[in-house]
């Protein structure tokens, strides 16, 4: 099966989301949309063995407004998944 992150939610400056078929030491990393630049934080680390599950990745006050996604890297740093755009005020 084809690895899946699905943007559940932005609240209080924290992204809910879901993942399926990521497996152990990928990363999910915040991507501005405009630049493509991945930020090196906010990020997290899927460390569970199940390769079904979700995350809550904090949004530091530092992140300027706009519009980005969340990709998932796998351990060779190649693309996995990412999720649709969402905007950060």
């Amino acid at each position: 099966m084809k690895p899946t992150l699905q943007f559940i939610e932005l609240e209080n400056r924290v992204i809910s989301v879901k993942y399926r078929c990521l497996m152990i030491g990928a990363r999910v990393m915040l991507v501005e949309k405009t630049s493509g630049k991945l930020l090196p934080h906010p990020a997290a680390a899927v460390a569970s063995p199940v390769p079904v599950g979700s995350l809550r990745i904090a949004i530091p006050k530092s992140c300027p407004p706009g519009y980005y996604f969340l990709r998932a890297l796998d351990r060779h740093g190649n693309t996995a998944a990412q999720t649709t755009e969402f905007y950060i005020d």
